[in-house]
């Protein structure tokens, strides 16, 4: 099982602050990635999502678990991940169990279910703590940069 610091997660996707919401991957192997997002107070979105009780937007919880899988796909399934880019296509059952507020570590698990060419369905699920904050089944592509 490999871990990736930052440096290296921005060389596997091109998502850039504000935008990059995986600060850390734990462990990454063949079909299977554990990432976390330190969820602080000065993050932007907190100023609108809600000034006087600030929880983390459910979608932005989405997009680094989406980030997480594609961080998965392009570790551990692409060769040369300069010449491609990740996209994620698709989001099922999404749930949103507990609210996620400043102070909390996001810890994604997300487990590869089919490869089908660069078509990938995958399962995840974020917990707080040992508590499920938001579970989903994903889908996603891997297509050729365009420079």
């Amino acid at each position: 099982m490999d871990q990736l610091t930052i440096d290296e997660i921005k060389e596997l996707i091109p998502h850039r602050y504000p935008f990059l919401l995986v600060d850390r991957v734990l462990e990454v192997e063949e079909g299977r990635i554990l990432s976390i997002k330190n969820v602080t107070a000065n993050e932007d979105f907190f100023n609108g999502h809600f000034p006087n009780r600030p929880i983390m937007p459910g979608v932005l919880q989405v997009e680094a678990i989406a980030q997480s899988g594609c961080l998965m796909l392009m570790h551990s399934h692409i060769d040369n991940p300069e010449d491609y880019i990740p996209v994620f296509t698709g989001i099922n059952r999404a749930k949103f169990r507990k609210s996620v507020v400043p102070g909390d570590q996001l810890r994604m698990e997300v487990k590869l279910v089919q490869e089908k060419r660069n078509f990938y369905n995958m399962t995840a699920e974020a917990r707080v703590d040992d508590n499920v904050v938001c579970e989903l089944d994903a889908t996603a592509a891997i297509v050729p940069s365009e420079e």
